[in-house]
């Protein structure tokens, strides 16, 4: 599989202009599937190892395939966040998780949904909760149009076989 980045739409400003996101991929095949490498900052409902396929009319338009089973976990903070991500780091390692990006003010984590919601949450509160001016938010567990709604799509990966 080849790897690479793609400029994919996270949305749109008033004006209506693009915004894009770069997201490491690798190829899967030559009819445009890729499988995201990393949990995304700013595109809704995707985290890594999911698979999305591209259109070539469309550059930057993506159709989600499949879901890898991770949940994408965002961290933001308006003051540095070094000290929140030293923490927070190593004990999402230890849920199994991964830290895909990090800036100056933003967290993204992967964490499969086998952890478990109150798990997962636990430690995200602990850290978190307890930082001023932070916040952590799902990338991909509520309905991208309105925010509220849960898209429930980890009832399927964990039902019991």
């Amino acid at each position: 599989m080849e790897e690479t980045i793609l400029q994919l739409i996270a949305g749109y400003k008033p004006d209506g202009q693009a915004v894009l996101e770069s997201v490491p991929v690798k190829k899967i095949n030559d009819q445009h599937w890729y499988e995201l490498q990393a949990s995304p900052a700013f595109l809704k409902d995707l985290a890594c190892g999911d698979i999305i396929t591209i259109d070539p009319q469309r550059p930057g338009h993506f159709t989600l395939q499949t879901r890898s089973g991770n949940l994408a976990v965002r961290v933001l903070s308006r003051a540095s966040i070094v000290v929140l991500r030293d923490a927070l780091t190593a004990e999402i390692e230890k849920l199994g998780g991964q830290l895909d990006i990090d800036s100056e003010r933003i967290l993204v984590y992967s964490i499969h949904v086998s952890c478990g919601f109150n798990a997962i949450e636990e430690c995200l509160n602990k850290h978190v909760g307890n930082t001023p001016d932070s916040a952590w938010f799902y990338g991909n567990v509520y309905d991208p149009n309105d925010g509220e709604t849960p898209l429930n799509w980890w009832h399927e990966i964990l039902k019991p076989e």
